[in-house]
């Protein structure tokens, strides 16, 4: 009896070793992180710091590598490498999202927010807090919305009044609003990549485009538009994203370290794009190369009131709860 007890408790030691030798050599949480802009970008720089805060404070759970520039995964295949677990973060546009759900084409919708602060209420409110997990049947759950900037109307002649628009032909991301938007104002819209825009200007492919000040001035695109009225018509967003099956499966405990470091990213990502935004706004007015319209209340009116036969065409599709809360976080309510 006594060399049994013995027995036992020489393999409850050995047993307990193993345990801890396992707890400490145990590997790290990897988390691929990739995205298809540079890293000097607010997005860029908003990877580099979530991989700099993890180290910090996850050091040895959780290890992050940032894949910019599409050098892991394109624009074409990174949602599909997440839905199959190989990579997990990214931050595409919310354009990229619309095959997933419907719902999210409620930032395209033209001049529906006031103004950025709307967009910034609208997201942080019930509605906009819940689009994050409306794709998570597709095994895709945000985790948080990072600006780009709000959309600028440039253009071969003076856009004032919705009217100003027709017969011309604009430039557009995959969308089907942007398509309805511009056959609204009796305008055409081309798909063309983002990289096509410049040349597809200069040689008057289209003679229009919509971009935050910051994409107009990064690809010069004032240079070959001599107008640019600030409209401020949609919101050119990021979601960042990860796999639900993964981000779950996550210990609790690092997890709620890991969202409360996005907050902290998603803030310095926010204010860097408004900066830049605001600085390349001035930019390009110093230039001289492009003349800066700003419309008055009556004209910013005429254009949402042209635009509301766009709300209502996908009102359906986006859900009436969710346009309903869009439009109760403008200062100034509107019937």
């Amino acid at each position: 009896m006594f060399k049994s007890i013995l027995a036992m408790a020489a393999c409850a030691l050995v047993l307990s070793s193993a345990s801890a030798h396992g707890a400490q050599t145990q590997s790290p949480i990897l988390i691929k992180f990739a995205h298809v802009v540079a890293e000097t970008t607010p997005k860029g720089q908003g990877a580099l710091l979530f991989k700099r805060l993890v180290e910090e404070r996850l050091g040895g759970q959780v290890k992050v590598e940032v894949y910019p520039n599409s050098s892991l995964y394109g624009d074409a295949d990174e949602l599909q490498a997440l839905r199959n677990g190989e990579v997990q973060l990214l931050a595409p546009s919310l354009a990229k999202f619309e095959k997933y759900t419907k719902q999210l084409q409620i930032f395209d919708l033209p001049f529906l927010f006031d103004d950025l602060d709307a967009v910034n209420r609208f997201q942080k409110r019930a509605k906009g807090r819940q689009l994050l997990r409306a794709m998570e049947d597709h095994d895709i759950v945000g985790l948080a919305y990072w600006h780009n900037g709000m959309k600028q109307l440039s253009a071969s002649k003076a856009l004032l009044m919705p009217g100003d628009a027709a017969g011309l032909s604009f430039r557009i991301q995959p969308s089907s609003v942007l398509e309805a938007q511009f056959q609204q104002l009796h305008a055409s819209a081309q798909v063309l990549p983002f990289a096509e825009v410049f040349d597809a200007l200069k040689n008057a492919k289209v003679q229009g485009a919509e971009n935050p000040w910051s994409n107009i001035y990064s690809k010069q695109l004032h240079s070959v538009q001599p107008f640019i009225t600030e409209t401020n018509h949609g919101v050119l967003d990021y979601m960042l994203v990860s796999n639900p099956r993964f981000w779950y499966a996550i210990p609790h405990r690092i997890r709620s370290e890991l969202e409360g470091i996005i907050d902290e990213v998603t803030y310095e990502v926010n204010r860097q794009a408004e900066a830049a935004n605001q600085a390349d706004r001035q930019r390009i007015e110093a230039s001289g190369r492009s003349r800066l319209i700003t419309l008055d209340e009556q004209q910013r009116e005429a254009w949402r009131q042209a635009m509301r036969p766009v709300w209502q065409q996908f009102e359906v599709q986006i859900g009436s709860d969710v346009l309903k809360a869009a439009q109760t976080v403008n200062r100034k309510q509107r019937n």
